[in-house]
Order: structure tokens, then C-alpha cells, then sequence
């Protein structure tokens, strides 16, 4: 009877080790396919938007109400707070966007994020199967573009309910543990122990949606009261922010007060709440009883108006928080300005020859960019330090901008009618947008190569170090000066332009030539030859560039 009972136990051991086991796989692989049915959701509708998103963000935040806007519209599209915070962060850091700009997307994206929880709510598990089967169907027979990016929305939507519906399963259990209603008397009685937990738990999932979902599940599921389950919901909020704050490390410092924002807003926001709970959680239950709320819709409805409300309340001290995070980071900051200065559209209705001139100001400032840009690309190669490729890649982006603003101001500017003299001198700056631009793609090359160089350990010799420094020397020369002449129409310029052209020309061939003899002599490795090589190419291209803006001022 003995070894019986022994085998029913050990039977009975193994039998709730699986149950147990089975339990958290299903609630790991809900976490994991409810995180993937938000990125392929958010994925899917960026598709289907293209970059209007970007625009959004960059046209409609002229003012901060603007800006809370198009943080609500962008973040409800990608559903990812976190993806509309470091997309703010990037255009900070771009130069453009402002600060104050800044913070207003912030506290929209805080708003938009709550759509999440709201289609949460919904309730439509029992679908989640046929709703992936659908998506997949999509995404594997259909080959059109914006076909595939509707067909992964689906999917993603299919695969957050599906996830949700496993978590679920994983979490019944809980309600019943002694250990788990003990924490949650604990987070009632001490809700500052809650705001850590939501804090510490989406700073891991790095995803205060996937969070809140889990958060939904325990309330649905009565494992959780609502005294317990607000502190974590605003520990969530805090938590979500260390994706924006990744985001801005080697960013220039406006950036990193635009992440600091999103930390100082939600802190801010976390606190009054904390010392309203009380009333706020009679609140939250007043809207249950009213509009007859499920447990999930409960939870988003306490998300939505906690994140409402709190942008309601700092919305007015915009430039309080501009001026706490200027002062938690101080320095000057070295953006550079995307945005043209001088391209008027009102212009072009007036006077093509004002226009033109408006449009040539803005090429020159093209120029001086493009010159900078090759100057920090220079110290990159000298120094190796990351801040001067940074600086040099973020001028290459204002020149991609530039070109395009430029280009799209003269061809306004041709739909008119353009006496002879104007024709010449539109065709002129055409050109030199595309030169100058060119310059900025040859740079960028030479950053890619000191990259490669780094990264695998390439070492030049001091002889060609010392001979890229005398090509870099020359071509910066050239290239100020060929902007200079297109400023001033000065021929004389223009002459020595063209002469100094013809110097690095003749340079890349003997400088050439000499590494040859190095590798030849075994003084250096077949990939330094490469980068070498491959860099005063470079140089002879932008010096190229530089001979044909002179040359629209010779008119040749």
C-alpha cells in the first residue's frame, strides 16, 4: 500500500509541475506574441503611411497645441508612445524641431498611447485565430506594397489578441495565490510599492502597452482591485520613458532635453495623481458604474484620463518644463537648422527676380553648410572622434532637406514666366543644388570609410595620413571658394576655382601612385590601400563639384 501511495503522489507532483509549467510558457508566449501583434500592427500602419508621419510631426508643430495633435494622430497610427517620443527625438536632434515643439508631441503621444488599451478593451479574443488567418493570407498571397502593409496591420491586430487571450489563460491562476493577494493588499495599502513595480516592469518590457494589457488581464481576472492596479498603471507611464531617454545617448543635448521631458512630464504627472488617488480612484469607479464598463475597458478609461488629464494640467507650463530641463541640462547646443530661411512662397506671386534672389541666399547657405560638413568630416579622420561624424552626418541631412526645398521653391518659380536673363540664372542654381548636395554624398562616403577603417582596425601609415590632410586642405579651400564666387558672381574666383581643381586632380594621381609603392614595399596592408584609395577618390569627386558651381559663374 505504501509504494501505492508513494507512485499517486509523485504522479500528482508531476502532473501540477506540468500545469505550472504550462501556465507560465502560456503567459511568456502571450507577453511575446502580444509585443510582436503591436510591432507588426505599428510596422503595418507606418507602412501604409509612408513618411506622412514625419511630415506630420514636421509640418503641424508650429504651435505646442499643434504639436499634443499630431502627438496623438502619429502615436494612435504606430500605436508606440515610445516609437512618436524617439521619432521627436531624432527631429530635435535634426534641428527640426524645437523644444517647446517637442514637448507638446510628447504629452499627445502620452494621449495617444491609450489607444492600445481602448481596442484592448474590446473584447474580440474569440476572433484573434481568424483575424491572423487573415493577415497571413494577405501577406503571403498578395505581393502589392501597400497591400502587404494593410495584410501585417491585420495580422499584428490578430497576433495582440491572441497574446492577450494567452496571458489571460497564464494569469487565472493568480487570483488564487495567497502570495499574490498579499502583494496587492500591499500595493493598495502602500501604492508607492505599486508605482515602483510598473515602473521596474515596463522599463524591462521597454512597452508600457504591453504592460497595461498585462494589467488589463489581472484585473479582468480579479487578481488585481483597482486601489492596487492605478499606482502600477501610473508606474507604467514613468516606465515607458526609457525608450526615448536609449534613444537620446549621443544625440546633441536640445535631444536630451527632449527625452528628459518625457521623464519630467510623467514623473510630474505621477505625482499629483498619487496625492489625488483617492479621489481618482473614485473617479475611475464612478465611470464603471456609469457607462457599464468590462474590467479591461475600466483600466483604459482610468489610462485615457489619467493621460488627459495630466496633459491638461502641464499643458499651460510648457515653458516651465522647457526651462526645468534646460536647467537639469545646461550648455549651448549646436543644432544645425534644417529648415530654409529665405524661401518665401509669397515671393514667387510678387517677383520671379526676387524670388530668385531669395533662392540663391539659400543656395549659398547650402554651400557653407556643405563646407562645414567636409570640415568636421576632416577632423573625423584626424581625430576619430564620434562627435565630428555626428556633426558632419546631421549637415548632410539638412543638405538632403535643403536640396529638396530648394528644388521644389525653383521649379514654383518656372511654372512662371521667366525673362532670358532669369532663365539662365534658374538653370544656374539648379545646378549648383545638385553640386553642392553631391558634395555632401562624397563626404559621407569618406565617414562610412573611416568607420570601416575603425571598426576593422585598418591603420594608414603617417605619410598617408599627412597626404590626406594636404588633399583635405586643398579641397576645403577650393570648395569655400567656389561658393564664394557663386555669392559675389566672381570671376576671378571662379578662374582660381578652377585651377585648384586641376591641382587635386593631379594630386589624387600622385598620391595614388605613392601608396602603391607603400603596399608594394609591404609598408601597408592591402584594405589601408582601399580606404585610402577610396578617400582621396572621394576628395578629387567633391573637387569636381566645386569646379562646376565655378563654372555657372563663368558661364561655361
Amino acid at each position: 500500500m505504501q509504494t501505492t501511495r508513494f507512485n499517486i503522489n509523485e504522479g500528482t507532483k508531476a502532473i501540477v509541475d506540468i500545469e505550472v509549467q504550462s501556465l507560465i510558457f502560456e503567459f511568456i508566449g502571450g507577453i511575446g506574441i502580444f509585443l510582436l501583434g503591436i510591432k507588426f500592427m505599428g510596422d503595418g500602419l507606418q507602412k501604409s503611411a509612408g513618411d506622412r508621419l514625419r511630415d506630420i510631426l514636421d509640418r503641424f508643430t508650429s504651435n505646442p497645441f499643434l504639436g499634443v495633435l499630431a502627438g496623438i494622430i502619429v502615436t494612435g497610427l504606430i500605436q508606440s508612445s515610445s516609437g512618436t517620443t524617439v521619432l521627436t527625438v531624432g527631429l530635435v536632434n535634426a534641428g527640426f524641431m524645437t523644444l517647446r515643439q517637442a514637448i507638446g508631441v510628447i504629452m499627445g503621444a502620452n494621449i495617444g498611447t491609450t489607444v492600445t488599451a481602448f481596442i484592448i478593451g474590446i473584447n474580440i479574443g474569440e476572433y484573434a485565430l481568424p483575424i491572423l488567418a487573415v493577415g497571413a493570407l494577405i501577406l503571403f498571397f498578395f505581393k502589392n506594397q501597400k497591400v502587404t502593409a494593410v495584410g501585417q496591420t491585420i495580422f499584428g491586430f490578430g497576433a495582440l489578441f491572441f497574446g492577450l487571450e494567452l496571458m489571460g489563460s497564464g494569469l487565472k491562476p493568480l487570483s488564487q495565490l495567497e502570495v499574490f493577494h498579499s502583494l496587492t493588499l500591499s500595493m493598495s495599502e502602500t501604492p508607492i510599492l505599486g508605482v515602483v513595480i510598473g515602473t521596474v516592469f515596463t522599463v524591462i518590457v521597454q512597452s508600457s502597452s504591453a504592460t497595461i494589457g498585462i494589467l488589463q488581464g489581472l484585473f479582468a481576472e480579479g487578481a488585481m482591485s483597482l486601489e492596487a492596479a492605478l499606482p502600477v498603471l501610473l508606474g507604467d507611464n514613468i516606465g515607458t520613458t526609457i525608450t526615448a531617454i536609449l534613444a537620446s545617448i549621443g544625440t546633441s543635448i536640445a535631444a536630451k532635453r527632449a527625452a528628459l521631458t518625457h521623464v519630467v512630464f510623467n514623473l510630474i504627472g505621477a505625482t499629483i495623481f498619487m496625492l489625488i488617488l483617492g479621489l481618482f480612484t473614485s473617479f475611475v469607479t464612478f465611470l464603471q458604474g456609469q457607462l457599464n464598463l468590462n474590467p479591461e475597458m475600466t483600466i483604459a478609461f482610468a489610462h485615457g484620463s489619467y493621460n488627459l488629464m495630466n496633459t491638461a494640467i502641464q499643458f499651460p507650463f510648457i515653458g516651465v518644463l522647457a526651462w526645468i530641463v534646460t536647467k537639469l541640462i545646461p550648455g549651448e547646443d549646436s543644432i544645425i537648422e534644417y529648415k530654409p530661411k529665405h524661401l518665401d512662397p509669397i515671393f514667387i506671386q510678387q517677383s520671379s527676380t526676387v524670388a530668385l534672389d531669395q533662392a540663391k541666399a539659400e543656395v549659398i547657405r547650402m554651400g557653407e553648410f556643405a563646407h562645414k560638413g567636409l570640415e568636421e568630416t576632416n577632423l573625423y579622420v584626424t581625430t576619430q572622434n564620434q562627435k565630428h561624424s555626428e556633426m558632419a552626418m546631421q549637415v548632410e541631412g539638412a543638405l538632403n532637406n535643403l536640396d529638396r526645398e530648394i528644388t521644389d521653391y525653383l521649379v514654383s518659380i518656372a511654372a512662371g514666366s521667366l525673362s532670358d536673363t532669369e532663365s539662365v540664372k534658374h538653370t544656374s542654381l539648379m545646378n549648383s543644388v545638385r553640386d553642392i548636395e553631391r558634395i555632401g554624398d562624397h563626404y559621407e562616403n569618406i565617414i562610412e570609410l573611416i568607420d570601416y577603417k575603425m571598426s576593422n582596425k585598418v591603420n594608414l601609415t603617417e605619410q598617408a595620413l599627412e597626404d590626406l590632410n594636404t588633399m583635405f586642405d586643398l579641397t576645403l579651400l577650393t570648395v569655400k571658394q567656389a561658393v564664394e564666387s557663386l555669392e559675389k558672381m566672381d570671376r576671378e574666383a571662379a578662374l582660381e576655382v578652377v585651377q585648384k581643381e586641376d591641382k587635386i586632380d593631379k594630386m589624387e594621381r600622385q598620391f595614388r601612385k605613392k601608396h602603391i609603392i607603400r603596399m608594394n614595399e609591404g609598408l601597408c596592408s592591402g584594405s589601408a590601400g582601399i580606404v585610402f584609395v577610396d578617400i582621396i577618390s572621394n576628395l578629387e569627386r567633391i573637387g569636381d563639384h566645386a569646379v562646376n558651381i565655378a563654372e555657372e559663374v563663368l558661364g561655361e
